[in-house]
C-alpha cells in the first residue's frame, strides 16, 4: 500500500499492510526540537551547522522534515497555520541557543530576554513593550504560561473578552492552504492532516491568552476550572461564540482543501487527568458537548474528512459522549492514566473510534525504560491496537527532549518487525540499527 491507501483502510477500519505511522502531524503528535536535532544527526541528516525549525514555540516542538520523515517511515505530512500560539507568525527564521547548548532556528519574532533568575521570558507578538506572557524556567526545555489574569469584575464580564484571540482566517492563508496541500498532495503519497486554528474549545493552554498583549475575561487556569461551575453560563457563551467563529472558518477553508486531506483536528483540550475525567460526564454533556456536535455535524455533512480530538488522561467516562458527538479519532491514547487500558479499550469502542497513539508511554517507559520494555511495550500495544485496523501509531503524546537514542531505535523496531504479523516477507531486523 502507499502511505495514503495505509491511512485510507486504517481510518475505516480496514487491516491495512502495517500499522500508519504518525511523527510530526499535528502539535500533539510531534517531537521536542532537541530530540529532532538529535535524530537528524543520528541518521546523517544536514552538516554540522544544521539547524531545526522550532514550529511550535510553546512546547518547543521540530519540524520533521520529508528527509527525516522518510528514516521514520512516516505516512503523514501536516498543513499548519503560519501563526503561533504566540501571535506571531513562522517565518523570518534565526538562531537561538537552548539551555542545553543546542542551537536551533527560531521565528523572528520569537524575542525574548532573560530575568534575574536566570528564566527567559517571551513576549506576546514579540512585542518587548507588552507583559511578558510566558517563562522558560532556568535549564527548562520548554514555556509555562504568565498569568496575567485582571482582577474580575462579574457584573462587566463580557464572553467577547474570552474570544478575542480568534477570528477569521484571512484570504491570504485560506490560498497558502490550497497551494500547500495541492503539492502535497500532487507531489508526495502522504495522507494529509490539517489543525484547524481556533475550535479547542476550553483548551487550557490557550485560555492565558499567549499571544494577547493585554487579555481580558477569564485568564487563570484555576479560575476558568471554577468557572465551568460557578459562571457557567458566560462560559456556555463563550464557546458558542467560539464555536461559531470555527464553523465560519470551517466553510473558508473546504474550498482550499477539497478531498486532499484525510483528517482534520478541531480540539486540543484536555478533558482528564491521570486520575479521571477533569469534568464531570454531565458537564461534558451540557458544556461541551452540543458544540463538539455542531462541528463534527459539519465536517462529516461537507467533508469526507475525519475529525481528530487530542485529549489527555483517562477519559474512558467521556468516551461514549465524545463518540456520540461525531469523533472519528482519539488521541493520544493515554493507557497509563485511570481506566484506559488498551484491551478493553479496543474490545468497548475499537469498532467505532481510531485509535492515534497509545503507541508508548512517554513519561516512564520511553523515557526510563530498557530498550528491551519499549520494544515489548510497542509490540503489545500495537497487537492491540492494530487489529482489524482502526489504530495509527504514535507515542503517547509528543516525545520528550533526553529521550534516549536507544529506546527510539527500539520503539522504530517494534514498529517495523509488527508488520511482521500482517507481511509475508522479511525486512532486515538491524536497518535502524545500521543507520543510527
Amino acid at each position: 500500500m502507499t502511505s495514503r491507501e495505509r491511512v485510507k483502510a486504517a481510518l475505516n477500519h480496514r487491516q491495512p499492510d502495517r500499522v500508519p505511522v504518525d511523527f510530526g502531524s499535528t502539535i500533539v503528535t510531534g517531537m521536542h526540537v532537541s530530540m529532532v536535532s538529535r535524530l537528524r544527526k543520528a541518521f546523517g541528516l544536514g552538516g554540522a551547522e544544521d539547524r531545526v525549525k522550532v514550529i511550535e514555540p510553546f512546547q518547543m516542538l521540530g519540524e520533521i522534515d520529508d528527509a527525516l520523515r522518510e528514516k521514520l517511515r512516516v505516512d503523514f505530512a501536516p498543513l499548519f497555520h503560519r501563526k503561533t500560539v504566540f501571535g506571531f507568525e513562522n517565518k523570518d527564521w534565526k538562531e537561538w541557543e537552548l539551555f542545553d547548548g543546542a542551537r536551533v532556528l527560531v521565528p523572528g519574532l520569537f524575542n525574548t530576554d532573560t530575568d534575574e533568575n536566570g528564566d527567559i521570558l517571551l513576549y506576546p507578538e514579540g512585542d518587548r513593550t507588552a507583559p511578558p506572557s510566558a517563562r522558560m524556567p532556568r535549564d527548562g526545555m520548554y514555556f509555562d504560561s504568565i498569568l496575567r489574569q485582571e482582577r474580575l469584575d462579574d457584573s462587566s464580564l463580557d464572553p467577547l473578552d474570552n474570544v478575542q484571540e480568534y477570528g477569521l482566517i484571512s484570504q491570504e492563508e485560506i490560498e497558502s492552504l490550497g497551494r500547500e496541500s495541492e503539492r502535497l498532495y500532487t507531489r508526495t503519497d502522504y495522507a494529509l492532516v490539517y489543525s484547524l486554528p481556533g475550535t479547542s474549545l476550553g483548551d487550557i493552554s490557550d485560555i492565558p491568552g499567549p499571544g494577547l498583549k493585554h487579555p481580558k475575561g477569564i485568564r487563570g487556569e484555576e479560575e476558568w476550572y471554577v468557572s465551568t461551575i460557578t459562571r457557567r453560563d458566560y462560559v456556555y457563551d463563550a464557546l458558542n461564540l467560539q464555536c461559531e467563529i470555527g464553523l465560519e472558518n470551517l466553510a473558508r477553508v473546504r474550498d482550499a482543501l477539497g478531498d486532499r486531506i484525510e483528517v482534520i483536528k478541531v480540539s486540543g483540550a484536555d478533558f482528564g487527568s491521570q486520575r479521571g475525567p477533569l469534568y464531570s460526564p454531565d458537564l461534558y454533556r451540557d458544556l461541551f458537548k452540543p458544540f463538539h456536535a455542531r462541528i463534527c455535524h459539519w465536517v462529516h455533512r461537507h467533508t469526507p474528512w475525519k475529525v481528530f480530538i487530542h485529549t489527555c488522561g483517562g477519559i474512558r467516562p467521556l468516551l461514549p459522549d465524545i463518540l456520540d458527538a461525531g469523533f472519528d479519532i482519539l488521541n493520544p491514547v493515554q493507557t497509563s492514566a485511570e481506566g484506559m487500558e488498551a484491551g478493553q479499550l479496543k474490545h468497548d469502542f475499537g469498532d467505532r473510534i481510531v485509535f492515534w497513539g497509545g503507541g508508548v508511554d512517554t513519561q516512564k517507559t520511553l523515557p526510563f525504560g530498557t530498550p528491551e520494555e519499549v520494544y515489548g511495550e510497542v509490540r503489545r500495544n500495537i497487537q492491540v491496537f492494530n487489529r482489524g485496523g482502526g489504530y495509527v501509531f504514535n507515542a503517547i503524546h509528543n516525545i520528550q527532549p533526553g529521550t534516549p537514542l536507544e529506546n527510539i531505535t527500539a520503539m522504530l523496531e517494534a514498529v517495523r518487525d509488527s508488520a511482521f504479523l500482517y507481511a509475508n516477507f522479511i525486512i532486515d531486523r538491524g536497518s535502524y540499527d545500521q543507520d543510527i
